[in-house]
């Protein structure tokens, strides 16, 4: 006999929620209607030419002219891991900048891959240090690779992308840059910086779903694929292989693609072009200025020093005396907001907001100070009523006047 399910299986209503943490962003409608176009194959000449499309404007979202710009049909961890596998060999150095837990991730990358990893470490919450990386450089002139995480997920740490990639053309070695929160919230500027190996996730900023790791490579970062050595110890990330699928004049089979994921991102992507890259910058730090001065109110505190802060993801510390799962679960419960606990050494210390992409909206930032004044009222918390709100709509309107 068959094994059948004690229920009747019914199809999936998720709840409303307002994505307020640090990703998955909230995805508007547009967006969520493209992934119900129907399904072709991933080799019809329709889908071919989206796909042209799609680097077209990916290329525009990394400011890039990069001709290998594509997404990786995997989240951000497998962009970041494409990078690696291609790029590092066994017995590579690669200094890798860590500041928190997505640089501790490089790390794992560079010894999976049998290279040597010289880590320069930073307090987390902290910008990466340029003269700990230069000193690194100094004392490793073979290194190959340098790594490090423009915009740091787990504690909302922005560091100065193109300095660090000064200094690695400077002695001479590849750049390997994560730009998963920061694709579409900052600026990035691939080719005015120089960047040889960059990586994002499609849930951040671009408010698409998640699963696809928007990538590009410099002409050096391809010149050093094709010059390995060793096979990449990855068949599916193996950038030679896919070559054939993602280049310019031919398209071999290589795997599945998840067409109706790439239809959405294809969308996200129009919309940030209509939008325009400088505008869309502006409106996330419009919207962190507002939650700021609400937040300010409250007497929460940032982690990270302001000119170091990243304006799509929101590091405050927890006031002493509150509860860190009881308030996040009265905000999901309550309210419908979800907002991102600490990670790693900040697990229960700091709380995560994100305001990025299309979550980046003066409703969600009114919504959020609302319902979080109403929350740590409940915990005995003793904050003004109704004075976060007004303070962020106070911002808006100087804002509104400059």
């Amino acid at each position: 006999m068959l094994f059948a399910p004690e229920i009747t299986p019914n199809a999936y209503t998720p709840p409303q929620r307002r994505l307020l943490g640090p990703g998955p962003s909230d995805i508007s409608t547009r967006v969520l209607q493209a992934l119900a176009k129907p399904t072709i194959g991933y080799l019809d000449p329709s889908f071919v030419s989206m796909m042209e499309e799609l680097k077209s404007l990916l290329r525009y979202a990394f400011q890039t002219k990069n001709m290998l710009t594509f997404p990786v049909s995997g989240p951000g961890s497998a962009g970041m891991e494409m990078c690696f596998v291609n790029l590092v060999s066994p017995n590579d150095k690669v200094i890798v900048c860590r500041n928190g837990v997505f640089g501790g991730r490089m790390v794992e990358n560079v010894e999976r891959c049998g290279g040597i990893p010289i880590i320069v470490d930073d307090e987390w919450g902290k910008a990466i240090d340029l003269n700990k990386v230069a000193d690194a450089l100094k004392a490793n002139p073979d290194t190959k690779v340098l790594a490090f995480v423009h915009a740091e997920t787990s504690t909302g740490a922005l560091s100065d992308a193109a300095a660090l990639c000064k200094l690695a053309q400077e002695y001479g070695c590849l750049t390997i840059v994560d730009t998963v929160t920061s694709l579409a919230g900052v600026p990035v500027l691939v080719d005015e910086w120089g960047a040889d190996a960059v990586y994002s996730g499609s849930q951040k900023c671009l408010s698409c779903t998640p699963g696809l790791s928007p990538i590009t490579f410099s002409e050096k970062a391809i010149a050093a694929v094709k010059a390995r050595q060793h096979k990449c110890q990855s068949w599916f990330l193996d950038l030679n292989l896919l070559l054939g699928y993602w280049g310019e004049t031919t398209r071999t089979y290589h795997h599945t693609a998840p067409t109706n994921s790439l239809y959405a991102l294809h969308e996200a992507l129009l919309v940030l072009q209509q939008e325009g890259l400088e505008n869309a910058w502006a409106r996330h730090q419009r919207n962190h200025l507002a939650l700021k001065a609400g937040l300010s109110q409250l007497d929460i505190d940032y982690v990270v020093a302001e000119k170091d802060r990243l304006p799509q993801l929101n590091s405050i510390h927890i006031p002493t005396g509150l509860d860190d799962k009881q308030v996040r679960a009265a905000l999901l419960n309550q309210h419908g907001i979800e907002i991102g606990a600490g990670l790693g050494a900040l697990a229960g210390k700091i709380w995560r907001i994100g305001l990025m992409g299309y979550s980046s909206r003066v409703e969600n930032v009114i919504s959020c100070l609302s319902a979080l004044e109403s929350v740590l009222r409940q915990q005995g918390f003793n904050c003004p009523e109704g004075t976060a709100v007004a303070a962020a709509y106070h911002c808006y309107a100087e804002q509104a006047q400059v």
